[in-house]
């Protein structure tokens, strides 16, 4: 999985690549969480829409509500749908407590619950960015829930 703001974290770290991201969850979570959040894509199709992203739960029940104009856009649609799993992720981590990221051998980031079970959320945010379900904000609850 190509994930382009890692490089940037690299240049913060003296151009480390060998520990890969799962090493730099452990060594900065924080500023492996800073950077999933940017979802800039997600952020700038929301905000001209007139939607905020504030990183709440409500939001994405205000995501879910948007009319899916991206499917027109075959390019753009893995991109956008990528940013709404990261960005229900982030919301996931900063609203539920013990949830945190974390990343498969694969390379994957993935929200691990206090509980132990792990949420793909790209995969979530993929499919409801080409079929509109699960809705972000039903991804949520269910992950809140448990």
């Amino acid at each position: 999985m190509n994930i382009p703001f890692l490089d940037s974290w690299r240049k913060r770290h003296d151009g480390t690549r060998g520990a890969g991201l799962a090493a730099a969850v452990e060594a900065d979570p924080e500023g492996v969480a800073d950077l999933l959040s940017e979802c800039e894509l997600l952020r700038v199709r929301a905000g001209q829409r007139g939607l905020e992203l504030d990183d709440s739960p409500a939001s994405l029940a205000a995501l879910d509500q948007l009319p899916p104009r991206w499917r027109d856009d075959p390019e753009e649609l893995p991109w956008l749908g990528n940013d709404a799993g990261l960005y229900l992720g982030t919301v996931l981590v900063r609203n539920v407590p013990g949830a945190v990221w974390n990343i498969w051998p694969s390379g994957q980031p993935v929200v691990r619950l206090a509980s132990g079970r792990e949420i793909d959320v790209v995969e979530a945010g993929l499919d409801w960015a080409i079929a509109g379900s699960p809705e972000l904000s039903q991804v949520y609850s269910e992950s809140a829930e448990g």
